[in-house]
């Protein structure tokens, strides 16, 4: 199971000196296999340390924080010898180790040569944080093109990485989104649905349904473990309100989040906030800001915090928590559900580090997604989940705002390469929209 990640990771091996790595993520998004597995393999030796799974390694960081102190701890409390101009050292789950967070400074700033990665699934909620000592990544669930990759059909992700423009590569690449939509991006589900191919459909669909949700009772007993003083029940009723609100939407937009009904005599953004903010540090929400007006750069100088909409990080994980069928997905009762097509492009914009993101509102019509380009100019992009392309709102949009182009993703084959000012995409093909804009 590759990762579009490894290749940034292995440039960072290749540097002369480098900062130590920290790839953030959700949890079980493959962030340990990512540096133990795949980045290990360029090196001769890995050591990696698990704060969570053995929180006595914390030991090795109790003292001095110099990194010849602390390399030489480590070695005296794993009893192996570890060479730091030629080894890696992960330090998994470090958030569980603020001494260890701490002492990333230092490797930075006197061990630049050191080969150390750290991971975590809370580093959002850190208290502090060595800002400009670390280079950092986030780690998501794997994309539409991660899962191709996962199938092992060489031929189908050869066409997808050519962007192949025809009939049969349409037909075969929609037949795998929509098993992506029911399977998701996380590493365990899309194992599990890829390695099981000997077994009946029915089979498959339960063991990934099994996987799905013991990760969503994990995730809520987390919420009690690294809430804080926060209220853990308010964290699972705003996660929990997020697929019963987007799925309140069929064939129209996604609206924003509504905080009346969420909570027990709760009602005002201000009240929510709190847990929003936990949610997406914590990468399991992804956040959209609706624009009002005539869209300028930076669209982040226009943002409101209230009018907000929130996806889930994961549409296998969000199809689970609506108890929606494989089978319904595949016989396209999904066509008029758009939201399962917008939760899916917000996850490939995330993905490529925009996040968050932001779309348009003016009275009657909804504007999916703007993306700006380098020259500062915003592109309104439209998401129709089905063989329906018509867009009154993209319309409004153009009549109101005048963009110097346009993008529409939708279920069909998508307009000619060629078209450079209307342009229509298969959805699966979303990923490639910042080479279009």
């Amino acid at each position: 199971m590759n990762r579009l990640l490894l290749t940034k990771l292995i440039a960072w091996k290749g540097q002369a000196e480098r900062k130590p790595l920290l790839i953030d993520g959700a949890r079980q998004t493959g962030k340990t296999f990512l540096l133990q597995e795949l980045l290990g393999r360029e090196f001769p030796h890995v050591l990696r340390l698990d704060f969570l799974e053995t929180p006595e390694f914390a030991a090795a960081f109790a003292g001095s924080l110099s990194p010849k102190a602390v390399i030489s701890n480590i070695e005296l409390l794993t009893g192996k010898i570890f060479n730091p101009e030629t080894d890696l050292l992960i330090l998994d789950e470090i958030g569980e180790c603020p001494r260890a967070v701490t002492a990333l400074k230092y490797f930075a700033e006197q061990a630049p040569g050191y080969f150390i990665a750290a991971s975590g699934s809370n580093i959002g909620l850190l208290n502090s944080f060595p800002v400009g000592k670390v280079e950092q990544h986030n780690l998501r669930p794997l994309t539409f093109r991660e899962f191709l990759w996962a199938s092992n059909e060489p031929i189908l992700i050869n066409a997808y990485e050519a962007q192949t423009d025809s009939a049969a590569a349409h037909t075969k690449l929609f037949d795998k989104l929509t098993d992506y939509y029911f399977t998701g991006g996380m590493p365990e589900a899309v194992a599990t649905w890829f390695n099981n191919t000997e077994k009946s459909i029915v089979e498959r669909v339960n063991d990934v349904r099994k996987v799905h949700a013991d990760l969503i009772a994990g995730y809520k007993r987390d919420f009690g473990k690294y809430s804080g003083k926060m209220d853990a029940q308010l964290i699972e009723a705003v996660f929990s309100n997020i697929p019963s609100q987007l799925s309140a939407v069929l064939d129209e937009s996604v609206k924003r989040f509504k905080f009346k009904g969420v909570f027990e005599r709760k009602s005002r953004y201000a009240e929510f906030e709190s847990p929003i903010s936990w949610l997406h540090r914590c990468r399991l929400a992804l956040k959209n800001f609706v624009i009002e007006g005539r869209p300028r750069t930076p669209l982040a100088a226009y943002q409101k915090d209230k009018m907000v909409k929130l996806f889930l990080f994961d549409v296998g994980l969000l199809n689970h928590m609506l108890n929606t069928s494989y089978k319904e997905i595949k016989l396209q009762g999904y066509e008029y559900k758009g939201y399962i097509a917008e939760n899916f492009v917000q996850q490939e914009l995330a993905a490529m580090g925009i996040e968050p993101s932001f779309s348009w509102n003016d009275s009657r019509a909804e504007i999916e997604f703007l993306v700006a380009n380098e020259a500062g100019l915003v592109v309104p992009i439209e998401v129709k989940s089905g063989n329906r392309t018509r867009a009154r709102s993209l319309q409004s949009y153009i009549t109101k705002c005048a963009p110097h182009k346009t993008i529409k993703l939708t279920g069909t084959q998508g307009s000619s390469p060629t078209e450079q000012t209307y342009i229509v995409m298969p959805l699966y093909y979303a990923e490639y929209i910042l080479g279009r804009i």
